[in-house]
């Protein structure tokens, strides 16, 4: 694991109002715990939002050398929250990053959530890590709808290692879905961005893993999206150098879905992309409480 650089600074507020692909999902409003991601996966988005999503200079330059955490996202979440609400933790950074590890900023502001919760809350992650707070995770279940979105990008190492070099294994992160599983947490594997892989492979784990529907996501592409977020030049680069430029392309992504799509439809299961896919991590419904 590379050298980490953690800071803190204070927010004015924690919770933000949705828009755009996470307000399309149904989504009311997002929650990012700090600033730039010390996973640093070459095709993260986030970096190409610049001032748009909410980065500093040094953030975007910089992407993953650091991270800057809200110091005060507990007490900020305390006086935000609103039995309404529908949130996403988050859009712009993974809450269970190299750095949370030393932080330790999520286990306040899962007390902050069992508190006063929020109508549903959507923790997307691809850290192990988290496993570090299932009983707090536990006891949120216990009093809201709790979901963990939790992404795999392929079913091969090598792959893992060139694209996504600071993640953890991909056999950790099955066991980490297995665990939250086990232990009553709703979990989704979300195969997003889809990397080069075997797709009936990956598929198939992501079966053998969970009970509902499989969400996943191509990677972005300029040429479909031409305003917006999209995928760090540092991926592109890999994939020029890998032969691997098709899985870059509209028309490609579009049939490796409908295969994936009828893979699992073959094994009694969906799988879904888009805002169709994430609002399954939206949806509210009625919630038991749990004794």
């Amino acid at each position: 694991m590379h050298a980490l650089r953690i800071y803190e600074a204070e927010a004015r507020s924690i919770l933000s109002a949705t828009t755009g692909f996470i307000a399309a999902a149904g989504f009311t409003h997002s929650l990012t715990p700090a600033r730039n991601c010390t996973y640093g996966c070459t095709y993260c988005y986030v970096p190409t939002l610049g001032i748009y999503g909410g980065l500093k200079p040094d953030d975007w330059r910089n992407w993953g050398q650091f991270s800057t955490f809200k110091s005060n996202a507990a007490s900020l979440l305390r006086r935000e929250l609103r039995p309404q609400q529908v949130i996403y933790c988050s859009p712009l950074v993974d809450p269970y990053q190299p750095a949370e590890a030393d932080a330790r900023r999520m286990p306040a502001i899962l007390e902050a959530l069992a508190e006063h919760p929020p109508r549903a809350f959507t923790l997307q992650t691809r850290g192990p890590l988290i496993l570090r707070d299932l009983d707090a995770l536990v006891a949120l279940a216990a009093r809201t709808i709790l979901r963990v979105s939790f992404s795999i990008t392929t079913d091969r190492e090598e792959i893992r290692r060139r694209y996504e070099p600071h993640c953890a294994p991909l056999a950790d992160r099955w066991d980490t879905v297995r665990a939250l599983n086990r232990a009553g947490i709703e979990t989704y594997a979300t195969l997003a961005p889809l990397l080069p892989c075997d797709p009936e492979a990956l598929i198939g784990l992501a079966i053998g893993a969970t009970t509902g529907d499989i969400i996943g996501d191509p990677l972005h592409t300029r040429v479909s999206k031409p305003r917006g977020a999209t995928t760090r030049e540092a991926a592109l680069k890999i994939s020029h150098a890998s032969g691997f430029e098709a899985w870059h392309e509209p028309g490609f992504q579009d049939a490796l879905v409908a295969r994936m799509a009828q893979y699992a439809r073959a094994a009694g299961r969906c799988f879904v992309t888009g805002t169709e896919g994430f609002s399954r991590l939206a949806r509210v419904g009625c919630f038991a409480a749990r004794s």
